[in-house]
This record gives C-alpha cells, sequence and structure tokens, in this order.
C-alpha cells in the first residue's frame, strides 16, 4: 500500500487561505515471487526459475516487463559487473491462469528482458525460464549467487524479487592411471599412479567412505602401495588378492583435500585448483 496526501490554497486580496489536507491510500494490486527449482548449482549446470505474479484487482493488468540481472556482482570495489548466469537462449514459457501461452519477447539477454506479459483480474502468471553457470560463478563452500529481476509497467509501482542459490557442497573426485615403464621384462617391476583430484569445495575424508579398486592383469608380486607419500599396510589400509591381481581399499583410506578457488583480477573469471591425492602401486609382473 501507498498513502498520498493533498491539499489546496484558495488566494484573494493579497491573502492565502488552506484546506485541510486530505489522505488516501492507494492499494498495490501486483504481488511477486522468484523461486529457483533447485536452490543447489554446480559447474555447468542449469537452474531453472520461476516467477509467479498474482493480480488482485478488478482490472487486467498487460505491457509488464520483467528484468533479471542473471546475479550480476562486482568482484571488487570499482569493478564492472559480471553475471554468473547465462540465459539459456528459448527456455522462457508464460503461463495465464495454468494455460500456456504464446512465448512471450526476449529483447534483451544480458539483463535477461522479457516482455509483453500480462496479468488477467483476480489471475496469476507464471514465467519460467533456465539460465546456466558460467565462468564467473563462484563454487566456494561459503559462495552464492543472488539472482533479481524487477518487474515494472505502465502505471504500476516496481516490483523487486530474488532468489539465492548456493553451491552444492560436496566433493567432485576424477582419477587418472598411468604407467611406467611402459615396456618391461619379464617379471620386471612396474610402477602404476593414480593420481586422484577433488574439484569440489569440500574435502573427501575418511567419512565418505571413497573406495579405490583395481584388478591388476599381469598380477603383481611382490606388491608395494604408497598414499601420498606414506607406506600403506596389507590389511589395514588395502587388501590384496595375488591369484585374481584384485587391490581394494579398505574404508576410509582414500582422502583427497577439497579444491582451491581464485579469481582473475583482470577478466574477474574464476578458475579452480583441484585438491589431489596420489597412491603410488608397484610389483613385478
Amino acid at each position: 500500500m501507498a498513502t498520498f496526501y493533498n491539499q489546496a490554497t484558495l488566494s484573494y486580496n493579497g491573502s492565502i487561505t488552506s484546506s485541510n489536507i486530505t489522505t488516501g491510500i492507494i492499494t498495490e494490486v501486483l504481488t511477486a515471487q522468484k523461486n529457483a527449482v533447485d536452490d543447489n548449482y554446480s559447474a555447468d549446470s542449469d537452474v531453472v526459475f520461476i516467477i509467479s505474479i498474482v493480480n488482485t484487482g478488478s482490472t487486467n493488468i498487460t505491457g509488464l516487463t520483467i528484468i533479471d540481472d542473471l546475479g550480476a556482482y562486482a568482484p571488487s570495489a570499482g569493478a564492472a559487473e559480471v553475471a554468473p548466469l547465462t540465459y539459456s537462449e528459448g527456455t522462457v514459457t508464460y503461463y495465464v491462469d495454468g494455460v500456456q501461452q504464446k512465448d512471450p519477447e526476449v529483447t534483451e539477454t544480458s539483463p535477461l528482458t522479457i516482455t509483453g506479459i500480462s496479468v488477467p483480474a483476480n489471475g496469476s502468471t507464471l514465467i519460467i525460464y533456465s539460465a546456466r553457470t558460467n565462468e564467473f560463478a563462484p563454487f566456494e563452500a561459503d559462495a552464492s549467487i543472488v539472482n533479481t529481476a524487477v518487474i515494472g509497467g505502465t502505471g504500476i509501482t516496481d516490483i523487486t524479487v530474488s532468489e539465492t542459490i548456493t553451491p552444492v557442497q560436496s566433493a567432485d573426485l576424477t582419477i587418472s592411471k598411468s604407467l611406467t615403464p611402459t615396456e618391461v621384462e619379464e617379471n620386471g617391476e612396474v610402477t602404476y599412479t593414480f593420481i586422484i583430484q577433488n574439484f569440489g569445495n569440500t574435502p573427501a575424508t575418511a567419512d565418505d567412505t571413497v573406495i579405490f579398486r583395481d584388478v591388476f592383469d599381469p598380477v603383481l608380486s611382490g606388491l608395494t602401495a604408497e598414499f601420498n607419500g606414506t607406506a600403506w599396510a596389507e590389511g589395514t589400509n588395502y587388501t590384496y588378492d595375488e591369484t585374481t591381481g584384485e587391490f581394494v581399499t579398505l574404508e576410509g583410506q582414500i582422502t583427497v583435500p577439497a579444491a582451491e578457488f581464485s579469481q582473475d583480477p583482470e577478466t574477474s573469471v574464476r578458475t579452480v585448483q583441484p585438491g589431489v591425492s596420489i597412491l603410488v602401486i608397484k610389483g613385478n609382473i
């Protein structure tokens, strides 16, 4: 609601007299809210947003425009803003009282600008669209993206709606395997090196019960294992079957630190330095 005041004056024979002050109230008939279907995001992933607009008035409201900042923020004081979300073209859908309408016009993609929205009297409208995380999206454990949209039009007060989404809090592991030497004499020693990388914002801990498994063919004899420079013992850290060549770590032995995130001060592009653990297994074939 908005309150307005009005007072009149009357001038005569060099004198001025004022009327009483009248008070009125303008009842705002539009309300809106914005929600994400999933309030967590990950790298290069789509986030679906829903803007709902309700008209409690007795008159149809037409010609509305939605301007969405796609989470724009300034990386540092005085720096130009960057948007961590990129609108996924062609994803806007438009419903009036639950019935899908012709897609509205997208006149700009950054900020995302959607025009031609109507809300019927005593009715509601839904606008649904997707945006994808990009190179400016933050992924630190305490990061977030605040996505704000402004709904405006002739004869109405602008409505601002926001939704805050946060990165997925988890480890994100990959593993690579190398062999040296690649040519070996019979009964010669080989070294398998496994590099485990964590691109996630939380470490992989003993509680994550990461299990490493490999079946060596040819089977290794005289096998030894080392994790992050520390020798492992069979039965304490792993099991090994010299008949089948199967090597399996016990629960809680594989841990990997969280990734580290940084942002280039000139380009504002964010980069990730994965956490790394190394498992080295040697044996004769």
